[in-house]
């Protein structure tokens, strides 16, 4: 098979897993399974790269012991059961991770950590200090306090944003498909895409579909998606199944490969743009909404019109058009309970009606992602 030199040339590798390709038929975690994937990951290290897992099946992990035949679908239960599985899962990996002498780090994650401006740094200095010390990162979403419903997929889009963190030169994402069809895989006609060199090319293909085939089913939407993130910000993504990882990796011409066509971003605004639910919305009159989406300059208050949500001070926010589309997402400089007595007022006039404090941004243009 041919050689993929994005791939064989990649010093740090990010290496995503789904918990369909972990655990058993009845649903727990499967040795084996886990046995194999850290062959591979000891394999890459061999040969000289450094590699961050993203593993899913931390609640695969918790039902067993939990007495749970299957995988609960109330959100504390899922939380439980994370509780209960993220350190089973993690000792599993540690277990087969001594075979070849390497070291296992736990990494947990909320949002928080990579879009607030003093927890990303901290975030990515503690993934260089493990990666200088010869350790495997093992990350996962810190779903045991997480606030909002725990997805299926969502650690296929954690994977292309830690992989944009931690300055990855690949991503690669496994699952229980072998790739990328152009149509329902069962379907006789279809075939697998070797390559997507831009993401034009999805628009051709019949990938939306709900139901049988496409993206509808297994997740196939959230890799896509997590692939386009990646691609975009520079970083080339393999997608392929479970057992194709060790020729994926070796840079054989299994799966499909996203080439990257972006350049990286800053880190925060990555995952401002992808990672983030608003927690309230800021409505611009139109020479606000030119000043921030065409010459790309910070929101001031003379051209915000109007706000809804409850937020503070470092939250989210969408900002909107005057028909009420999200043009922007940023990190707002003012609690919720401030912002009427800001609108559409100067920097100057509340300053001296104010006080200092009251002359910043509402938004900065360096904490502003266009949607």
């Amino acid at each position: 098979m041919s050689s993929r030199r994005e791939v064989t040339d990649a010093r740090r590798v990010v290496v995503k897993v789904g918990s369909s390709s972990l655990t058993t038929a009845a649903g727990g975690i499967d040795p084996e399974r886990v046995s194999r994937l850290v062959d591979v990951l000891a394999g890459l290290r061999a040969r000289g790269r450094e590699v961050v897992l993203v593993s899913s099946g931390a609640i695969a992990a918790g039902l067993a012991p939990l007495g749970l035949a299957r995988r609960p679908r109330g959100l504390a239960a899922q939380q439980a059961a994370a509780s209960v599985g993220q350190g089973l899962l993690v000792h599993r990996y540690t277990e087969e991770l001594a075979r070849y002498g390497v070291i296992a780090g736990q990494v947990l994650l909320t949002v928080d950590d990579v879009t607030r401006r003093a927890h990303y740094r901290n975030a990515y200095q503690t993934f260089a200090k493990l990666l200088e010390l010869g350790v495997l990162p093992i990350v996962n979403e810190n779903d045991t306090v997480a606030t909002s419903e725990i997805r299926f997929g969502d650690n296929d889009r954690l994977a292309a944003l830690v992989a944009h963190l931690v300055h990855a030169d690949l991503l690669v994402l496994l699952s229980d498909v072998d790739g990328l069809y152009d149509a329902d895989p069962a379907h006789p006609d279809s075939s697998l895409v070797s390559d997507v060199v831009h993401p034009e090319q999805l628009q051709q293909l019949r990938i939306g579909s709900t139901g049988a085939g496409g993206l509808g089913t297994g997740g196939m939407q959230t890799k896509v998606e997590a692939a386009r993130i990646a691609t975009g910000a520079g970083i080339p993504v393999v997608l392929t199944s479970a057992a194709n990882a060790g020729e994926a990796v070796a840079g054989a011409s299994v799966g499909t490969l996203f080439h990257a066509h972006g350049r990286r971003r800053p880190t925060r605004l990555l995952w401002l743009a992808h990672a983030t639910e608003p927690r309230g919305s800021l409505h611009l009159d139109q020479g606000a909404v030119r000043a921030v989406v065409e010459r790309r300059a910070s929101l001031l208050a003379a051209g915000v019109t109007g706000s809804e949500g409850s937020f503070v001070a470092g939250d989210p926010v969408d900002l909107c058009d005057p028909g009420g589309m999200p043009v922007a997402r940023g990190l707002v400089n003012f609690d919720a309970a401030e912002v009427p007595q800001l609108l559409g007022r100067s920097s100057h006039e509340l300053k001296r009606e104010l006080g200092a404090g009251y002359e910043r941004e509402v938004v900065h243009r360096d904490d502003l992602v266009l949607l």
